[in-house]
């Protein structure tokens, strides 16, 4: 799998950790940055940088990173198509994929470490939209999964 990943100063340890396991799982990343501590990238132009890979499809999934994941999911759901979730739990990634088809994973470094982080992109990797619901659940879902696409294409001109 193809990941495009991009954080700010704040998220750049818990970055680093996610693309070394993910790296070792053998998936492909790119990484917009930030790449070192003295050379830092504001959370808008990653959180856009990451957006514009995902709109192209030039990657599966992304992920983000920044003090809180707030600044860098704001800026990357100012894209039509990209659907960035920011968390703060391993169930929190698991449901933004399987109820609300995130396609981006957002997370902050002031608020998880390492450990966790890890966790939290290996739930979301790892699941897909509606597993395992009831065919009623599905449609549901997929229904207001289409709403949103219609606000979107109403809003994003």
């Amino acid at each position: 799998m193809k990941f495009v990943v991009g954080s700010d100063k704040m998220g750049l340890k818990i970055k680093d950790a996610c693309v070394a396991m993910l790296k070792e799982q053998g998936h492909e990343i790119e990484d917009v940055g930030t790449l070192s501590e003295d050379k830092p990238m504001p959370h808008t132009l990653v959180g856009a940088a990451v957006a514009r890979k995902i709109q192209s499809k030039e990657a599966d999934l992304g992920l983000l990173f920044c003090g809180t994941g707030m600044g860098v999911s704001l800026t990357a759901n100012k894209f039509k198509g990209v659907y960035a979730g920011v968390v703060e739990s391993v169930y929190a990634a698991r449901m933004c994929r399987q109820i609300n088809n995130c396609n981006v994973l957002a997370m902050g470094g002031y608020i998880i470490g390492e450990t966790m982080a890890k966790e939290m992109v290996e739930a979301f990797v790892n699941t897909d939209f509606h597993p395992g619901f009831a065919p009623a659940r599905v449609e549901l879902l997929e229904g207001q999964f289409k709403i949103m696409q219609d606000i979107e294409n109403e809003n994003f001109k």
